[in-house]
Formats: C-alpha cells, sequence, structure tokens
C-alpha cells in the first residue's frame, strides 16, 4: 500500500514537473522551425528582409539596443532622439557576462530569453496552483507559453527574463517571503520601465491585506534596481531620469494618448486605408466589420436555442475573421480592454497582488503617451494571464479553441519577425 502510494506520488510529480517543460518545448519547436525552415522559403513582402538560416533570424528591432549596450554600454543626449539609455542594463549585462566567456551576442542573448523564459513557466505553474488549483495552473501556463506574443520570450528581447523576476517576485510577496521579493523585486526593476509597477502593488496589496512593516519596507526596497539605475544615469550623464527621457521618441509625451487610441479604433472598425484618406475608400472593410458584429449579435440574442457548442465555435470563427480582417490594431485593443476585463471579473478568484499589479501596469501603459506595441507590453505583466488561465480552466472548450488561434498566429508572428517585419 505504502509502496503504491510512494510510485503514484512519483508519477503525479513528474507529471507536473515535465508539464511546463513540455509547454515550453513545443512552443519554443514551432517558432524555431516557422523561423529557421519555412520563413526563408516564404516569399518576403516589402519593407521585410530576406531570411537566413542561422542565430541572426533571432535579431531585429530592438535586438540592436541591445547589442549596443552589451558591447560598449550606454550612450546618452537630450536631443528627443532614440538612445540606448531607454533600455534597461540587465538583460544586456547577462549578456555581456555569457560573451565574456566566449559566446557571441546573438547566442548569448537567444540562451537568456529562452532559459529564462522556461525558468518563467515553472515558477508561473506552481505560484498558480497555490493560489488556485492545478487546473488553472496548467492552463495559465499554456496561454502564456503559446500566446502569439511569446514570440518575444525566444528572441533577443527582455520579455522572457521579466517574466521570470516579475512572476518570482510576485509569488514570493504572496508567500510573505519577503527576503525573496526584495531579490527578484529588485532584478524586476532593472530589467523593464514596467517594473515599476510591482512597487506600487506590493505596497498596496501589504496595506489591504493590513501586513506588518516588513511588508511595506520590502515593496519599497524591490524598487532598488530602478534606483541604481537612476544614480548611474545621473552619475554618467547628468540626469537621474535620463532613461524617461531616452524615449521620447517614442513617447514625446506622457498621459493617455487620445489620437493614437482613435487611430486604433478607425483601423479596427473602418480599415486603414479609409482612416488615412478622411472617407470611405474601401467600403468592403466597414461593410465586413458591420457583417461580424451584427452576426455575432444575431449568436448572442439566440444562444439558447443553438446551443453552447455551436455558440462557441461560432464566436470562434468570427473572432478569426475579425483578426483577418483588423489584425494588430485588433489585438493591442483586445489585450487592453479584454485584460481589464479579466482582472475585474476574476478579482475574486485572484489573489490581492495579483490583481493590483495587472492594473498598475496596464495603468502605468495607459499613462506612457503612446500606443505602441501595447500587446507585448502587455504580455509583459502577467497578472492577465493568470486571469485568463483561472477562467479558461472552468471552460476547456473555450480554451482549446483559443490556443488553437494562439498558434495560428504565433507562426505567423514568427515568420514576419523572421522577416524583419513589425510585430505587436
Amino acid at each position: 500500500m505504502i509502496k503504491g502510494q510512494i510510485f503514484l506520488n512519483k508519477a503525479l510529480w513528474t507529471k507536473i514537473v515535465l508539464f511546463p517543460a513540455t509547454m515550453w518545448l513545443t512552443s519554443r519547436l514551432l517558432i524555431w522551425i516557422t523561423m529557421l525552415l519555412i520563413a526563408p522559403l516564404l516569399p518576403v513582402p516589402a519593407g521585410g528582409n530576406t531570411t537566413t538560416f542561422g542565430w541572426g533570424v533571432f535579431f531585429a528591432w530592438d535586438s540592436e539596443y541591445y547589442r549596443t549596450i552589451a558591447s560598449s554600454g550606454y550612450k546618452f543626449i537630450n536631443d528627443g532622439k532614440s538612445h540606448t539609455l531607454a533600455f534597461f542594463p540587465l538583460f544586456p549585462l547577462i549578456i555581456r557576462v555569457l560573451m565574456n566567456l566566449g559566446l557571441p551576442f546573438e547566442i548569448a542573448g537567444t540562451l537568456v530569453s529562452n532559459l529564462a523564459f522556461l525558468a518563467a513557466l515553472y515558477f508561473l505553474y506552481f505560484w498558480v496552483k497555490e493560489q488556485a488549483g492545478e487546473s488553472a495552473a496548467r492552463w495559465t501556463t499554456a496561454v502564456v507559453a503559446w500566446c502569439p506574443l511569446s514570440i518575444f520570450a525566444g528572441v533577443i528581447y527582455t520579455e522572457g527574463l521579466y517574466l521570470l523576476l516579475s512572476t518570482a517576485a510576485l509569488r514570493a510577496f504572496d508567500k510573505q517571503h519577503y527576503g525573496w521579493t526584495v531579490f527578484w523585486g529588485a532584478m524586476a526593476t532593472a530589467t523593464r520601465p514596467t517594473g515599476m509597477a510591482l512597487i506600487t502593488a506590493f505596497a498596496l496589496a501589504a496595506w489591504k491585506q493590513r501586513r506588518p512593516p516588513i511588508a511595506y519596507l520590502a515593496s519599497f526596497a524591490a524598487g532598488a534596481g530602478l534606483v541604481f539605475f537612476s544614480i548611474y544615469c545621473a552619475i554618467q550623464f547628468g540626469d537621474p531620469l535620463g532613461f524617461i527621457h531616452a524615449q521620447q521618441k517614442w513617447r514625446p509625451t506622457l498621459g493617455f494618448d487620445w489620437q493614437g487610441w482613435w487611430k486604433m479604433l478607425m483601423q479596427v472598425t473602418v480599415g486603414t486605408l479609409n482612416w488615412k484618406h478622411g472617407g470611405i475608400k474601401d467600403p468592403l472593410h466597414p461593410l465586413l466589420f458591420t457583417m461580424i458584429i451584427g452576426i455575432g449579435s444575431c449568436l448572442w440574442y439566440f444562444r439558447k436555442q443553438l446551443g453552447s457548442q455551436k455558440v462557441d465555435y461560432g464566436f470562434a470563427a468570427l473572432v478569426f475573421l475579425l483578426w483577418i480582417l483588423a489584425g494588430d490594431p485588433l489585438i493591442n485593443a483586445i489585450a487592453i480592454f479584454g485584460s481589464v476585463y479579466l482582472l475585474w471579473q476574476l478579482r475574486a478568484q485572484l489573489t490581492p497582488v495579483t490583481v493590483i499589479y495587472g492594473f498598475c501596469g496596464i495603468g502605468l501603459l495607459l499613462a506612457s503617451g503612446s500606443t505602441i506595441s501595447l500587446s507585448r507590453l502587455v504580455y509583459g505583466i502577467v497578472s492577465p494571464s493568470v486571469a485568463l488561465g483561472v477562467l479558461l480552466s472552468r471552460y476547456p472548450r473555450w480554451g482549446y479553441l483559443m490556443l488553437s488561434f494562439f498558434a495560428i498566429l504565433l507562426a505567423s508572428f514568427a515568420v514576419r519577425f523572421a522577416q524583419e517585419l513589425w510585430v505587436g
């Protein structure tokens, strides 16, 4: 009896340990096969570059800034142009260590991103399992691994590392391990600007849960990475807020970007061509959009007569058609508004710091003065993914449909990144 129980426990433990690794490996295999084998065979659209087999396929866009930092350090002049100081130091610093060991930048950067992402999935799995159960943990891990924006956790970007550090910090805070909260939080705030949301989230969650003074101390100490980077900016460039001023090319002014959001709304509803010309030059886009909304309304109205299965598949088909019609602006809009909705609706099923961090992170993005790469930046805030995983654990049919859609988008994004076409 005891031997049988031990065997079952070992089998269960093996199953638990293998799940995050399986999600990581299968999703990364899709990316690697698409970028290295499929993308080179496809024609390159205007504005893209020919894909070649090799480590360089994981290098594009912001990767150039990280290579500059890792190779020659920071340079900055407050002239409103793009500068490397806009990018936080921990990611290129780790890459620099591996470069000193003899690895080329492309290999070092790709390894850091992918291995950090694998570790992030393990922290995420056990954190969600502790707060919402194994089913929610599995769905959350699958969502994060297969989300199309996870392409950035497999290339030379900070998504993989930041997800690891922020998730580890949130888990440590929930477990009241304040020393680890400071350790992981300090590294997270040295990795990306959205790490600032962790400081506020920890402090507000400590107040809401009436935690002891050490929780508040840990909350503010978690910002040590940001503080040290600011000190470096002050010493090196005479500007403690240089990392903010260096982002003026991408975010000229702080505050809600009304024009950017209006543009995004118009691109989704009437189409980019019509928005550019200020009139209806392409009547097909608004006509198709109206038809999709109309069919969706009918599905909802007659949902009881049709049955849940037909309604679910019908909405899945409509979402897919809407994505084909509207593309990235639709994904950006859903990333923001869908995340806010999920966090609010599931706030009672999530820990306070999970919910507060999600709202603080999204609020920081909305106040950043730009709508560039919103979906990618929201993906780096783990809370909406946790909320989505908890939801899908209750409605697995939605989950399988969503993961299928994610796989299609992930392959599409992998091709676009390999061809150096804008993603996110």
